[in-house]
């Protein structure tokens, strides 16, 4: 069940990134947010009730919340408008939150493919806290391709192994390499070629809400 809602993360963080880059509408937006919110919501405490009080499981399960109530948040914000700041320092919290569960899929469930993905996370959401929470507005280009990229690299990719049961435990240490280098390679070269090509004008014009203009009116 977890497997088919980090499919459905892969193309909400897709959609957002497309989003921020100005392809997709930001209204329309909100509402695949409000379905892939709700989803995130409700498997996790599926999978909590059915833990049968099992520690790890339950640890496991209580991640997907973070990324539930963001989606969620975000959703409602475009809708009626809100000012991102608060979904912004939200982001911080989940950006270090997700740093201890990269620690328990390194350590304790030995998923260092999935430890890579969490911090995966971290940068991600890290980087939604200066854009919505502080508001520095020049990176919105870079965080929606970095978001865009990071719904299929994190969520569509290892959810479809994972269903397919290609997730194979033998070959996590590779995988978990082959992640990092493909992550820091390709955000540093996007980075770098972002600031080369428009290195002070923002990519989108904010409003009052600090959503883009046009996002709720």
């Amino acid at each position: 069940m977890a497997n088919v809602g980090l499919l459905f993360v892969g193309a909400v963080l897709f959609m957002n990134g497309l989003m921020l880059l100005g392809k997709v509408d930001s209204r329309a937006a909100a509402i695949f947010n409000l379905f892939v919110g709700g989803l995130q919501v409700l498997t996790p405490t599926y999978l909590i009730i059915a833990a049968n009080n099992d520690p790890k499981r339950i640890m496991l399960a209580s991640g997907i919340f973070l990324f539930g109530f963001t989606y969620l948040y975000v959703g409602i914000g475009l809708l009626i408008g809100l000012d991102t700041n608060g979904v912004g320092y939200y982001s911080l919290f989940v950006a270090i939150v997700a740093l201890g569960y990269s620690f328990v899929s390194f350590r304790l469930v030995k998923d260092q493919p999935f430890g890579v993905i969490w911090l995966y996370w971290a940068f991600l959401w890290f980087l939604f806290f200066l854009l919505l929470g502080l508001k520095i507005e020049t990176l919105t280009t870079y965080v929606g391709w970095v978001t865009a990229i990071e719904g299929w690299v994190t969520g569509v990719i290892p959810a479809y192994l994972l269903l397919t049961g290609y997730w194979v435990p033998a070959n996590f240490s590779e995988t978990a390499i082959a992640l990092g280098a493909f992550g820091v390679l390709t955000f540093a070269a996007l980075w770098f070629v972002l600031r080369r090509r428009s290195p002070h004008k923002p990519a989108q014009d904010y409003g009052t809400s600090g959503y883009p203009a046009g996002s709720h009116g």
